[in-house]
């Protein structure tokens, strides 16, 4: 089972970013995964949260009307699109899954992906 996070880099406030998490080793399709993020100095948090089929997509407040959380099946690869980025939106993120439960907002995390950087920076 792994998860390989990716897509992070330097953007500007206001811009975007697409995030990927390719899952291997189990089908993304059937659990809920989750994008959490590390600020420097701070704890992890969660972000986002899609469910297998008709199951919610969840976000945490902070990100609400500004990131998504999608999933291709086809590729077993989940995103996060990012918009309107923030500084305070700066982190490491990761994507993970307990790969029990299949409806977000899931149980605590087994496997995580390797996290990928974020700046948000003029």
């Amino acid at each position: 089972v792994q998860l390989q996070a990716s897509g992070g880099g330097l953007v500007q406030p206001g811009g975007s970013l697409r995030l990927s998490c390719a899952a291997s080793g189990f089908s993304l399709e059937h659990y809920a995964v989750g994008w959490f993020r590390q600020a420097p100095g701070k704890e992890r948090e969660g972000v986002g949260c899609i469910s297998s089929s008709d199951g919610p997509t969840l976000y945490a407040e902070s990100v609400k009307g500004r990131f998504t959380v999608s999933r291709d099946n086809a590729k077993n690869t989940m995103y996060l699109q990012m918009n309107n980025l923030k500084p305070e939106d700066t982190a490491v993120y990761y994507c993970a899954t307990d790969l029990f439960h299949s409806n977000c907002p899931g149980g605590v995390p087994d496997y995580w992906g390797q996290g990928t950087l974020v700046t948000v920076s003029s």
